[in-house]
């Protein structure tokens, strides 16, 4: 197939109908009527020989080829605007639109309070950050990278490792003081020991408590009465004295520093939990993801 002006613009008003969600929304965005959106996408559909859009009443759905087609079109699309403007320019700009889906914990304490020099850095980008406990579609939602918590799940998308942080069990000293401190991870199936479990956002239940020194691993079978999905709410109880927490070393290195919290067990702390960069495409990554990226990974210590 010939791939022409026609064919390119196609792709383009594709790109716009899957980042609004409709064939309305689209023309409007593209100053095109929606008679001439909805022609240029079935001649796209004719020339490929595939559907792309599931039709409903008041919106539309891209196809699992529509969905394939448009992941690998978003980023060429915005590497051509931008070397486009490169060439105008003689540099490429940081310019434009960028929408992030970022975890809530992560956002409320490494990137926050930072991200004020990235935004004096880039006058010409705006930014939409999102920050959401589930990643869901990158591409139906419009989001141009993600930093997610968590191994991620097997998909289209390119996935790079920014960090490992340590899993901590932790208590309060006056928890210590009114139940006494476990001597290793198994004295946690005494029933006078409390427990505080996180949800996790992928499957509604309580993450699953493990213990690793080495090759060594255990597997607690006990629950909490307690579940909580907001890591700083987790702290505060745990802060208070209520009970027993897994947490990520990362965030809580100061309560442990002050000895607010006590790292009950020092030699089973080898399990890790990673952070990572999701995006859609290797190839060709558009100026203002690759600058937002390069800003986070130097916020965490792992430089591009």
């Amino acid at each position: 197939m010939a791939f022409d002006e026609r064919t390119l613009n196609g792709m383009s008003v594709l790109a716009a109908v899957a980042s609004s969600g409709s064939f309305a929304a689209a023309a409007e965005a593209l100053n095109m009527s929606q008679p001439g959106v909805s022609r240029s996408i079935a001649r796209l559909e004719a020339r490929l020989d595939v559907r792309l859009f599931d039709r409903h009443s008041r919106s539309v759905t891209l196809t699992d080829d529509g969905r394939r087609l448009f992941e690998q079109v978003v980023p060429l699309l915005s590497a051509l605007e931008e070397a486009a403007e490169s060439a105008v320019s003689g540099r490429m700009a940081v310019r434009g639109h960028l929408r992030v889906n970022v975890h809530p914990f992560f956002s409320n304490l490494i990137l926050g309070p930072r991200l004020g020099e990235f935004l004096k850095a880039h006058p010409d980008l705006k930014l939409d950050l999102v920050t959401r406990d589930q990643l869901e579609d990158m591409v139906s939602n419009g989001f141009d990278l993600a930093i997610r918590f968590g191994e991620p799940r097997s998909s289209s998308l390119i996935a790079r490792k920014l960090l490992d942080t340590r899993v901590l069990t932790v208590a309060a000293p006056s928890y210590l003081k009114k139940y006494g401190r476990p001597e290793n991870p198994h004295a946690l199936h005494d029933s006078s020991h409390v427990r505080i479990d996180f949800r996790n956002p992928e499957t509604g239940r309580a993450f699953q408590w493990e213990f690793h020194r080495g090759s060594e691993r255990y597997v607690p079978s006990t629950e909490g009465q307690l579940m909580t999905n907001d890591v700083g709410t987790m702290h505060s109880i745990c802060l208070a004295g209520y009970g027993i927490a897994q947490v990520m070393e990362l965030g809580a290195e100061h309560l442990l520093a002050s000895g607010r919290l006590v790292n009950l067990f020092p030699d089973w702390t080898d399990e890790r939990f990673p952070l990572y960069a999701l995006y859609p495409s290797r190839n060709h990554m558009p100026a203002k993801t690759s600058a937002f990226l390069d800003f986070v990974s130097s916020l965490v210590g792992n430089p591009r």
